[in-house]
């Protein structure tokens, strides 16, 4: 059976010395996983066509058998070359991924995640990979997650919880406009890497040097 999609890459990881696997993240179907036969070879059709945090419609044939099917075509809509040429967008970006591959289950429809991580991905293509992006992710993730903080039960001090508020009620380009303090930052990143460990069972990994 052939289905179709649209979907971000979430990582790729060779297979054999000619294909690769590659996670993708779909509205519709959640994450996926799929196997690129032929995919490592120079004359490949699927050349060019895959890498971290591409945007592209894809079609695919499902296992019988197991959660790896068969990819068989890739047309390609966003290559977000901004963040592979940015170390520190590239980090923030994995951090995002390993976020949502903790966090979510395979083959589970997640459209508000895929337009959360979407938005993501396309305002860190254009931006500095401040500290206050991850912060503002981290927020909006779990709040989809139906893990948004109770701000009654907080001990955060009075700028800090506004500067929380602010992240989860507004756009990605309105974090531009916010001015976080370094005891503020400081106070932010210690508090939630406490509550994520409370609500996720562990960090996800990447987190320090997302935050770098």
């Amino acid at each position: 059976m052939i289905e179709n999609s649209a979907g971000i890459i979430l990582r790729t990881r060779p297979l054999t010395e000619t294909s690769l696997i590659v996670c993708w993240l779909t509205p519709e179907l959640g994450r996926v996983a799929t196997v690129a036969k032929g995919a490592r070879r120079a004359k490949s059709p699927f050349a060019g066509k895959l890498d971290l945090f591409y945007t592209a419609d894809f079609s695919f044939t499902r296992s019988r058998s197991s959660e790896l099917h068969n990819l068989r075509e890739v047309k390609l809509h966003a290559t977000r070359s901004g963040i592979r040429t940015d170390m520190g967008k590239l980090q923030q970006a994995a951090y995002a991924a390993a976020c949502l591959e903790q966090a979510t289950e395979t083959e589970t429809p997640l459209p508000e995640m895929f337009k959360l991580v979407e938005s993501f991905l396309d305002f860190l293509g254009s931006h500095p990979a401040l500290p206050r992006n991850i912060f503002a992710f981290e927020l909006k993730l779990l709040r989809e997650l139906g893990l948004e903080p109770d701000f009654a039960e907080t001990r955060l001090t009075p700028g800090t919880k506004k500067i929380v508020e602010t992240f989860l009620e507004n756009d990605w380009a309105d974090l531009l406009r916010l001015k976080l303090s370094e005891p503020q930052e400081k106070e932010l990143a210690q508090w939630l890497h406490g509550f994520l460990i409370f609500h996720l069972g562990k960090l996800p990994r990447g987190r320090a040097m997302a935050l770098a």
